[in-house]
């Protein structure tokens, strides 16, 4: 019984009636909902977090894909510019020779027609010329009537042959 009078004692009595009238009162719950709040809301803020992460990386794999696939679109259209370049320039190279080709031939046409016309225009004045000289010359040898019948016959004949 002596430990009635020692002030231990009674500081242990006075801290069970404490925690009795808190226990009483409901503090425990009161705590204990406390803590499952703040453990819920630590768990939703996890879980949104998660949640944000998977969309970060979804969002990061679609625009690592929409990169590669404008990398292959700029790829393609740079292969199609090449070879319309390409196609262009072999159609514009096909046009020069063409043209080259149809030009060379216009000129070797005219300068055909040009021969074939100072060929005509040296037989006309050979004949002329031939016809001119028989003339002369049967004008000078032949006399009258028979002179005169020579000469148109030598003409034709000259005429023939040079034309």
């Amino acid at each position: 019984m002596h430990l009635i009078w020692e002030a231990e004692f009674w500081v242990a009595v006075a801290f069970l009636i404490f925690l009795g009238g808190l226990l009483y009162v409901g503090v425990h719950k009161t705590i204990s909902n406390t803590l499952d709040k703040r453990s819920s809301r630590i768990q939703a803020e996890l879980e949104e977090a998660a949640k944000l992460k998977s969309e970060a990386l979804a969002l990061l794999a679609e625009y690592k894909q929409k990169t590669a696939n404008a990398e292959q679109e700029a790829a393609a259209i740079i292969e199609s510019a090449k070879a319309d370049a390409e196609r262009l320039a072999a159609e514009a190279h096909a046009k020069l020779e063409d043209f080259v080709s149809r030009r060379t031939k216009m000129a070797e046409t005219k300068i055909a027609q040009a021969e074939a016309q100072a060929l005509a225009e040296v037989r006309s004045i050979a004949a002329d010329v031939a016809a001119s000289a028989a003339e002369k010359v049967l004008a000078l040898t032949a006399k009258g009537h028979v002179a005169e019948q020579l000469i148109a016959r030598g003409i034709d004949d000259v005429k023939k042959k040079l034309n």
